[in-house]
């Protein structure tokens, strides 16, 4: 079980930090953040190592280019078989990881690259290039995403407490959108 936090709009390594740790039990493996300087964007992520165990699993992960960035919590069952795919394709990894072939899956089909995966997960990739953020989870929601809007970002993670952990919101009820839900 890993665990991912991202900002969009307003990224900045601190709050994402902040977030990250409140997620440290999700990945005593290991750490990392991303937020790059000029970028809205900062990802982080809590690595709980299972499939590559080397540093080259590290995330958050960039393509080799450094045009997509991806924090990515899950376990796509036929990686080996899309790596295969992606391989033919010209395709060369750098680590062993479902992470890398999800990531780059993406730059192959784009959003379209979902029909592909077979398993459990929650991702979002940053496209440097365009200025857009790409999110997703599994079909059955297995693992989970989750998100809020500010009036300037967009903030996401595995569990509410880390986004709580930004400041940016708070966990007040929203009468508003619950009246409006029964109607």
């Amino acid at each position: 079980m890993c665990g991912i936090t991202g900002i969009v709009g307003r990224g900045d390594r601190q709050t994402v930090t902040e977030m990250s740790a409140a997620l440290a039990h999700r990945g005593p493996d290991g750490q990392g953040i991303v937020a790059p300087e000029g970028e809205p964007f900062a990802f982080g992520h809590r690595r709980l190592s299972i499939i590559d165990l080397s540093p080259a699993g590290a995330q958050p992960m960039a393509d080799p280019t450094g045009r997509y960035w991806i924090t990515y919590n899950g376990e796509v069952y036929n990686f080996r078989e899309l790596r295969s795919e992606l391989e033919s394709r010209g395709r060369v990894f750098r680590s062993a990881t479902d992470t890398e072939v999800v990531l780059a899956a993406y730059e192959q089909w784009g959003p379209e690259c979902l029909n592909q995966l077979n398993g459990m997960f929650a991702f979002a990739i940053w496209d440097r290039a365009s200025r857009s953020l790409f999110a997703a989870r599994d079909r059955l929601g297995i693992k989970p995403f989750y998100w809020a809007e500010t009036k300037d970002s967009l903030l996401f993670a595995s569990e509410v407490k880390a986004i709580l952990a930004s400041g940016f919101v708070t966990a007040e009820r929203d009468t508003q959108g619950i009246n409006n839900a029964w109607h």
